[in-house]
């Protein structure tokens, strides 16, 4: 990427936006970025990086291009970026990247984390308070009218946004790129294969009267990221997708992360990742603490890394009952992960980190493991869909041991 610091606010005529809303949104971007660069450089050593995450995991812990060599003070940064070198080939020096912050706290701090080091590495970063009251919205698009007018590419982290969405049928981009935000790109590209209108996978329920009038806009926005004679789409992820014809798939293997990062000292110890499934309705409080207790006792887990969307309460029934220490990242976990200290095994129910960490981690010699969600334990307001899209998400990773659902935990007097 271009040398660190080099940040400024506006982004040059035919130029690439891109519009993120959450942290794991901009590290994508960043990934994309990097590959993109690596792409364009034509280097062979650079191009075999792309790809280094499959050789890593075969070796566990032989060189690889570009990949850092162990830390030997224990910084958590390869050796060249803490002697003032670049870690890679710079990316794309017209891309722009906009913040579309949410209210969130906790969100809202990992983008700010997240915008710091996009900025070290040479990225534009745009802060746009724009979910900042009732006119927030209308000042946040007519301040950006003109970029969208004039940039020649778009780069979006979140098709079902609906402020993404109503960007999208402003723009006059023809090269469209997605990048992963999540397990959703799955649900979002199985819904453009088949033609629907774009949902998330949680939702349940007929449509709102908000729905019925923002219909026409959404439509708009399903055009637009439906690949034709003059406009290239494509889709930059992790995860395993089956894309309709016309879509383009990059791979992404978390390159520029383990590049810049790592690798991470062993705590020796099993961490629980958390998840908020909880919140989105999917799965009972109840059962769920009781599946967190169950799989502690079984293999001895100590920290709780929690969701940046869980809510507080829950986090401390978790910490006084079950015992873990709550830990709150200030960046995604993959960041974290790679930085360390990190336990040897991580475990997770359904997510994406399922997916993203084994790319991240590669070559550490890290184990993650999956502990599949027991329908028993899904609400009556779940989604009809939610049994079969998790089944899915823990299905289709790899390099992941799958564990069974967690025992029920004895009740408590």
């Amino acid at each position: 990427m271009p040398g660190r610091g080099a940040s400024t606010q506006d982004a040059a005529p035919g130029s690439t936006l891109a519009f993120v809303e959450s942290p794991v949104q901009l590290l994508n971007v960043l990934e994309w970025a990097y590959a993109d660069a690596l792409r364009a450089s034509n280097d062979t050593d650079a191009l075999r990086a792309l790809e280094g995450a499959d050789a890593l995991r075969a070796t566990e812990g032989a060189d690889a291009p570009r990949v850092a060599a162990s830390d030997a003070d224990g910084s958590g940064a390869p050796a060249g970026a803490r002697a003032g070198g670049d870690t890679g080939v710079g990316a794309p020096g017209d891309l722009t990247v906009i913040v579309l912050s949410p209210h969130d706290p906790m969100t809202r701090g990992q983008l700010r984390r997240m915008a710091e080091l996009a900025r070290e590495e040479g990225v534009r970063v745009r802060w746009e308070e724009a979910r900042g009251g009732a006119s927030a919205p209308f000042r946040t698009i007519s301040g950006l009218a003109s970029l969208l007018r004039a940039a020649r590419r778009i780069v979006i982290g979140d098709p079902f946004s609906r402020y993404v969405q109503l960007l999208l049928n402003m723009a006059k981009a023809r090269d469209l790129v997605v990048v992963d935000d999540g397990t959703a790109t799955m649900e979002f590209i199985s819904q453009l294969a088949r033609g629907e209108r774009l949902e998330r996978w949680h939702r349940r329920g007929s449509r709102g009267a908000r729905d019925l009038v923002f219909a026409p806009v959404s439509a708009g926005a399903r055009r637009r990221l439906t690949p034709g004679e003059h406009r290239r789409v494509e889709v930059f992820s992790s995860m395993p997708v089956d894309p309709p014809p016309g879509v383009t798939v990059t791979s992404n293997t978390f390159a520029w992360t383990r590049a810049r990062f790592g690798p991470p000292k062993l705590t020796g110890g099993t961490d629980l990742v958390g998840t908020s499934l909880v919140e989105t309705g999917v799965v009972d409080l109840e059962r769920y603490v009781e599946a967190v207790t169950a799989l502690t006792r079984e293999h001895g887990a100590t920290r709780y890394f929690a969701h940046r969307k869980e809510a507080t309460d829950k986090l401390h029934r978790i910490s006084v009952e079950v015992g873990l220490e709550i830990v709150r990242p200030d960046l995604p976990l993959e960041l974290i992960a790679r930085r360390g200290p990190i336990g040897r095994m991580i475990l997770s129910f359904p997510s994406t980190v399922v997916h993203t960490l084994p790319l991240a981690l590669a070559g550490t010699g890290i184990k993650v493991a999956v502990c599949d969600v027991d329908p028993a334990w899904l609400t009556s307001n779940a989604s009809p869909r939610a049994q079969g899209f998790l089944s899915g998400v823990t299905g289709t990773a790899r390099d992941v041991h799958r564990l069974p659902y967690a025992p029920a935990s004895p009740s408590q007097p």
